[in-house]
């Protein structure tokens, strides 16, 4: 067999790339597709040790998937391995930015501070999957151990139960196979950036192999000069079996992260509202990018996971193939940071602007227990054949959640004449707006009180189906109905002087059954096109105040005392096309798409709740992937989407308005040329609109008055195949050092985008 050992980015633009399937909230999603049509089916290429074989379609791994991704009547958008290593993204957020459609939110109130997505207008964090399992609890995620990502788009109950409704995202990590390959990668940038990856994979005999990655990595946030982290973590992975009928794989992944936690900038709220001084057109503080106003010598951010799993796959025939999925899991989030707008508002002297800094604190341990067994395979009935899976989850989640009392008892001064100096949070403890100084020092008390603890139970059953009439049609089918609890206690706390004085413990339960279905038609003109139109449903129910970052504290069981909440129904309805052009070397797809959400709880009156609320999105989604010429690779696509809070609180504040962290256009492109046989170049551009903050009233104005401005930011690749083995890669990220808010919570603060920072990579293979 031929083997061409090329760039990175020359192996991934000749490996077949997955269609990006067309969804319809927002804009343009793309996804892999069939890149490589004009190479040999026998040849292969190697990106850093990683060899992918030519004509290989990219696909979700999960068999609820029945059909091709150009055949899904549906948006779904995988993310290649090689995509990470050409982009070096080095957190999930960093990757997400690639997938047009896709947002972030700020962290506030109840929201941990962690990965917190949003997909077609609605919050995501707690939709996201490691290898078809959800992956409950926040979090900071790693990629170094990441095959791929894939993005579903669009209500998905009917794969995962229980979502938001935006969509979800599944981690797919690395397997053992049987090619023997050793690659070792050592990045080196400004910022004080340092990382290093070791991928092996070993065959221990002809059906068995292992394989272990490990990771290491340190730097600051380039533009944020007091913001920094520190990372290692390292994945084993092994499988019996390979390439028989019998296949088991059992593997383990730790990851330890700890950040200097980052809330940004203050908003003008904090002084006094619409007549703040030195305050943008978007409500924030015009102060320097660099200005933090945490506390080097008291903020901390921890993340910790240990996942372990064990999957069991067993072919009974041609027609029926058992898979079983085992995982149990836990991971912490353990942070004190300071919010810039939440220590009382500033105040003007001895001739400046002063604050008191304020708290958020959170120890949240979320510990996992599931099994999924799913039976799937292929068969013909009369002239029909059917691709088909049904399924059966069980889940337990347990979520401990307490929030730190914080207490100052000698910190940085406040100027003679700060009203309001003493509090039940301690004295001192302030800093100039406009200079802020996180070298302060501090002393004080941080204490956890008792946590709140839910339990959430999970039983779900599911069937899926497409079902192809001849080659023209296709009818792809899906149903699951779930049993959902969860049980547990909310914890008030009183607290004196740093010290819990008392604790009142609510107990909290409920109980729910719902079903969600999808349906979808799949018209086939051509073979290498598809046109379809499809409606799914999902739902989204109500969850003790336990750190769900579907919902929060503001929402739900343990926000509402007396009242048992129904669960929130999302529907969508999607129309597409998706083809592959130029001997299916470059595929494109779009897609328009419609989704409301019903039975939202919001205020009819002071203090009364009923469940009357109603949001839209609809929208456009357009996608490019794979090559226009042998040499010229592109992957991007564009996003609109269109929103509206169609009803909202009694006092109609932000009713028909955009939604938040929903802004109308988005557009992402990565591309490269292949200069030669040696050297590639290419780069990246991303552009986003005003993004709203929050849903809610602001100060002087009322509506939606806080916004993260639109921007255009702009990314630099080369590579460079110094020998048979040994790669040099260079990344420039923002290479304009354009200064952007990349999120904001619309109440308090917000977050500026990272700046410009070069990467220099080494990729080694043995």
């Amino acid at each position: 067999m031929n083997t061409r050992r090329t760039s990175g980015v020359r192996a991934y633009a000749r490996k077949a790339l997955t269609p990006a399937a067309v969804a319809g909230v927002a804009g343009l999603a793309l996804v892999p597709q069939l890149a490589l049509a004009d190479e040999a089916a026998d040849n292969s290429t190697e990106v850093s040790g990683l060899q992918v074989e030519a004509h290989q379609t990219l696909q979700p791994t999960s068999p609820k998937y029945t059909a091709q991704v150009l055949d899904t009547p549906r948006s779904v958008t995988v993310i290649p391995q090689a995509v990470i290593t050409q982009t070096a993204a080095t957190s999930l957020t960093d990757l997400l930015r690639t997938s047009p459609g896709i947002t972030f939110g700020a962290g506030e109130g109840g929201q941990p501070l962690a990965d917190r997505p949003f997909i077609r207008g609605q919050a995501s964090g707690n939709n996201i999957f490691v290898d078809g399992i959800r992956d409950s609890g926040g979090q900071v995620r790693e990629v170094f151990n990441l095959e791929q990502v894939e993005v579903i788009k669009g209500p998905d109950s009917a794969y995962n139960g229980r979502g938001s409704g935006g969509g979800s995202i599944n981690l797919t990590t690395k397997r053992a196979r049987l090619e023997e390959s050793i690659a070792a990668s050592a990045m080196v940038g400004t910022d004080g950036y340092l990382r290093g990856v070791v991928d092996a994979n070993l065959p221990v005999g002809p059906t068995s192999a292992v394989r272990f990655n490990l990771m290491g990595t340190q730097g600051d946030v380039p533009g944020r000069d007091s913001v920094d982290f520190d990372a290692w973590g390292a994945a084993l992975t092994g499988t019996i079996g390979l390439g028989t009928e019998t296949r088991i794989t059992g593997s383990y992944y730790h990851l330890t992260r700890n950040d200097m936690p980052d809330y940004g900038v203050p908003l003008y709220t904090k002084l006094g509202g619409a007549t703040a001084p030195r305050t943008t057109a978007s409500g924030v503080l015009d102060v320097p990018r660099e200005s933090f106003y945490g506390l080097k010598a008291r903020d901390f951010q921890k993340t910790q996971a240990d996942i372990v799993t064990l999957i069991a796959e067993h072919d009974i025939n041609e027609a029926i193939t058992f898979r079983n999925a085992f995982r149990v899991g836990k991971t912490l989030n353990d942070y004190v940071v300071t919010n810039p707008g939440d220590g009382g508002n500033a105040q003007f002297v001895a001739g400046e602007w002063w604050m008191k800094r304020g708290t958020k604190g959170r120890w949240n341990e979320a510990a996992t227990v599931a099994n999924v067994t799913d039976f799937y395979g292929k068969f013909r009935t009369g002239g029909i054949e059917h691709s088909y899976d049904v399924g059966l989850e069980l889940s337990r989640e347990t979520n401990r959640n307490a929030t730190y009392v914080v207490y100052t008892t000698a910190g940085s001064a406040c100027p003679t004449g700060f009203a309001n100096n003493v509090t039940t949070a301690g004295v001192g403890d302030c800093t100039r707006v406009y200079d802020p100084n996180p070298s302060d020092p501090w002393q004080g008390r941080i204490t956890r009180p008792d946590a709140a603890v839910s339990y959430t139970n999970t039983l779900g059953v599911y069937a899926f189906d497409t079902m192809s009439f001849g080659d023209k049609w296709l009818l792809n089918v899906g149903v699951r109905f779930d049993d959902y609890s969860v049980k547990g206690r909310d914890v008030t706390v009183t607290s004196a002087l740093g010290l819990v004085t008392s604790s009142v413990i609510t107990p909290r339960n409920g109980d729910w059954q719902f079903t969600n279905y999808q349906v979808g038609l799949v018209y086939k003109p051509v073979a290498n096109g598809s046109l379809y139109v499809s409606y799914g449903t999902s739902t989204t129910p109500p969850t003790i105040s336990g750190g769900d970052q579907n919902t929060g504290s503001g929402n739900g069981l343990g926000n509402l005392s007396t009242v048992l909440l129904d669960p929130e129904e999302i529907t969508s309805a999607e129309a597409g096309v998706k083809w592959a052009f130029f001997r299916e070397r470059l595929s494109a797809s779009a897609a328009i798409f419609h989704m409301t959400r019903e039975n939202a709880q919001i205020l009819i009156a002071n203090g009364v709740y009923a469940q009357v609320g109603e949001s839209m999105v609809q929208g456009v989604e357009l996608g490019v992937t794979g090559r226009v010429t042998p040499a010229w690779m592109v992957f991007g696509g564009y996003t609109y989407m269109d929103s509206e809070l169609v009803r909202g609180a009694y006092n109609g504040v932000n009713q028909g308005e955009q939604l938040a962290n929903t802004p109308e256009h988005t557009f992402s492109l990565f591309t490269t040329y292949d200069l030669n046989e040696r050297f590639s170049f290419g780069g990246g551009a991303n552009y986003v609109s005003d993004s709203y903050g929050g849903n809610q009233g602001g100060a002087g104005g009322g509506g939606n008055r806080v916004y993260a401005p639109a921007y255009w930011k702009f990314d630099i690749y080369a590579a460079y195949r110094v020998r048979e083995n040994l790669d040099l890669q260079l990344n420039i990220k923002n290479v304009a050092d354009e200064e952007y808010i990349a999120s904001t919570n619309g109440v308090h603060h917000a977050d500026y985008g990272q700046g410009r920072q070069a990467i220099l990579t080494l990729n080694y293979r043995f």
